[in-house]
């Protein structure tokens, strides 16, 4: 009887400890989101070259179709939206005409070509701060995920530093205060990295999901988006964040 009580007490803590987000919309294949402080909006990121822009209630507010892309990943500033291509590089976005520009990128780094766009296990996050741009490779194998760190400009571009963090198939990525945030599809993981120290410092168990994006809002709310077609909404205090 004490061993029942034991494993139901063992149960009822796993459950508490993986905090519950809420459902705010669906969109299918939802593979990357970012939260646009101009607008107050969030643009989601669609595997069939797509993004839609919703409110911060889950609205869908517009939906445009940007051509046959694999969108894997999406920054949102004010002049422009930077799109991850999971084999191809970055699809830049004006916010304003529409237009769109293709951006190759050197995977040159310390005399070797990295592998960093795959079909099969390409990058599937994208983060930027400032002049540079965090990409993150895919992989279930945790030696062959990383992040690749470029200097977007001046042209041509350069891989300046490669982050080994050692989680597997890490599929969502954003800067926030001084950090990356990762989100790891296989692991259902929350990981804030510090790039100073250059060490994960904390991991948050999600509940299971295809996850795939990771956005901060200014109200302290995140956003997670969810390959299965969902878009859910925590508040950083619930994720002990």
């Amino acid at each position: 009887m004490r061993y029942y009580v034991l494993l139901f007490f063992v149960l009822l803590v796993s459950a508490c400890g993986k905090p519950s987000g809420k459902v705010i919309a669906k969109i299918p294949e939802a593979s990357g989101i970012d939260y646009c402080s101009k607008n107050d909006t969030l643009i989601v990121a669609n595997d069939e070259g797509s993004y839609y822009e919703i409110n911060r209630k889950g609205k869908i507010l517009q939906k445009r179709k940007l051509g046959k892309y694999d969108l894997e990943g999406v920054v949102c500033e004010e002049e422009q939206m930077l799109f991850a291509l999971e084999d191809k590089g970055i699809l830049i976005v004006d916010a304003k005409t529409g237009n769109t520009e293709k951006v190759p990128l050197n995977t040159m780094y310390n005399g070797r070509k990295l592998p960093l766009f795959d079909k099969k296990s390409g990058v599937e996050g994208i983060a930027k701060e400032g002049n540079i741009v965090y990409l993150a490779k895919q992989s279930n194998k945790k030696k062959q995920s990383f992040i690749a760190v470029f200097r977007l400009t001046p042209y041509p571009s350069r891989i300046i530093d490669v982050i080994e963090h050692h989680v597997a198939d890490t599929a969502g990525l954003t800067y926030h205060e001084g950090y990356l945030y990762m989100v790891s599809d296989k692991e259902d993981l929350l990981i804030k990295y510090d790039i100073e120290k250059k060490k994960s410092v904390q991991k948050v168990k999600l509940e299971e999901g295809a996850w795939e994006g990771i956005a901060f809002d200014h109200k302290g709310n995140i956003y997670l988006a969810d390959d299965d077609g969902r878009v859910l909404k925590y508040k950083k205090k619930a994720l002990g964040l």
